[in-house]
């Protein structure tokens, strides 16, 4: 399974259950749509940094990098090119 994949998952099971309806494209905005809150961008960080193994700085925690699936793949896909 790859980045992509793997992160829709998660954020399918973890906050889309709550809107059922709701067809996550890669670009929709998750905090304008309300699929995460604040409190979700914090477990979304955790399971990023536990999955992958990388290390998010407080000021990596921005809208480009969280706020939508696609920015979510392109900054960890950066973050491990960054370690290897």
């Amino acid at each position: 399974m790859n980045v992509r994949d793997e992160l829709y998952d998660y954020i399918n099971e973890n906050f889309l259950y709550l809107q059922p309806d709701l067809e996550l494209t890669d670009e929709d905005r998750f905090l304008e749509l309300g699929v995460i809150d604040s409190t979700g961008v914090v477990e979304l960080v955790g399971e990023v940094e536990e999955r992958y193994g990388i290390t998010v700085e407080d000021a990596e925690i921005t809208e480009d990098n969280f706020g939508s699936l696609a920015g979510l793949v392109r900054f960890v896909s950066s973050k491990r090119a960054a370690t290897v």
